[in-house]
């Protein structure tokens, strides 16, 4: 497994978390799902996306765009401009509108398809981060077929139709996002980029399948077929941080889905990401998140910023 399948693996679009509509203008839709992404796909016609404080945006047909959240964004059938003032609808991806009429579709009104991402997990927030607030892709090939059939799907009554619509839409996710990693101007991470390199690459994949795995140097060098000085220098020139620090970042990022995610003890979290102790592990996570794994799980529960727990706890919490 690399880390983009890794850091994309819990990104699903569920039940209702999509919505249709047709534009004319001057309408426009205001997106307030409040979504970590947001995917916008004109099936017929094409928009414009805007942000607040932003230039609006071209969203042409044979485009995808994704808009980073949590903030609204307006997508509309024709820039706003002072003369012709749009008229914004507020709406919700899992509040879709209804289906439009007979023949709607045809007059030349812009036809879109809508879905929200709500990621709550610590891991794919890694891949988040790294986005810019608007990406505007251009479909390849795969991407073109699949819109096809997407837009077959969205008219067919058969079984099974929520759930075929909810994947098809995280498949097209997934290509745009691969497609937009893939462009120079995309300044993609370091670690993305890494995934071709004949050193680094094994190691990732490497660490993303089993990160539970007791590493070492010793044993990741192994992967790589390199001596141990030579790994060492290579990842860090490569990802920017040695490979052991990297490895602890990522057991940090999934021991806090854990914790916020199930029930499982502190000391069955440890062992899952690879810590034979709840106190080796305790200490590792306190200094890589900043709270102890106890007060993130609070935090959690609370729907609490476990970084503003920084200063507040106690000390010797665990």
């Amino acid at each position: 497994m690399d880390p983009f399948d890794h850091l994309l693996r819990t990104v699903r679009a569920e039940g209702a978390a999509f919505g249709r509509s047709v534009l004319a203008p001057p309408r426009a839709l205001r997106f307030t799902d409040g979504a970590s992404l947001t995917l916008c796909v004109p099936m017929r016609g094409g928009g414009w996306v805007t942000r607040e404080g932003e230039a609006p945006r071209p969203v042409r047909p044979g485009e995808t765009a994704i808009v980073r959240g949590p903030e609204p964004f307006v997508f509309s059938a024709e820039p706003p401009s002072a003369s012709r003032p749009q008229i914004p609808r507020d709406v919700r991806c899992d509040r879709p509108d209804p289906e439009p009429p007979p023949g709607a579709d045809q007059d030349g009104r812009t036809v879109l398809l809508a879905g929200a991402y709500h990621v709550r997990d610590e891991v794919p927030r890694r891949l988040l981060r790294v986005l810019p607030p608007l990406v505007v892709v251009d479909d390849d090939q795969d991407c073109t077929s699949m819109r096809d059939y997407l837009e077959a799907q969205l008219t067919a009554c058969r079984p099974g139709r929520q759930i075929v619509l909810d994947r098809l839409l995280d498949w097209l996710l997934v290509c745009t996002l691969r497609e937009w990693f893939d462009r120079p101007e995309a300044g993609s991470p370091a670690w993305y980029r890494a995934l071709t390199d004949d050193v680094v690459g094994p190691v990732l994949h490497a660490v993303h399948e089993a990160p539970e795995r007791p590493w070492t140097l010793a044993s990741l060098a192994g992967e790589a077929r390199v001596s141990r000085t030579t790994l060492a220098k290579r990842f860090t020139e490569v990802v920017g941080e040695p490979p052991l620090a990297y490895l602890t970042d990522l057991r940090m990022a999934l021991a806090a889905d854990l914790l916020a995610g199930s029930s499982a003890t502190v000391a069955a979290v440890a062992r899952r990401v690879g810590y034979a102790d709840a106190f080796g592990f305790s200490a590792a996570f306190k200094r890589v998140r900043g709270v102890s794994p106890t007060a993130h799980r609070r935090a959690a529960a609370t729907g609490e910023d476990p970084g503003a727990l920084l200063g507040r706890e106690p000390a010797g919490v665990r």
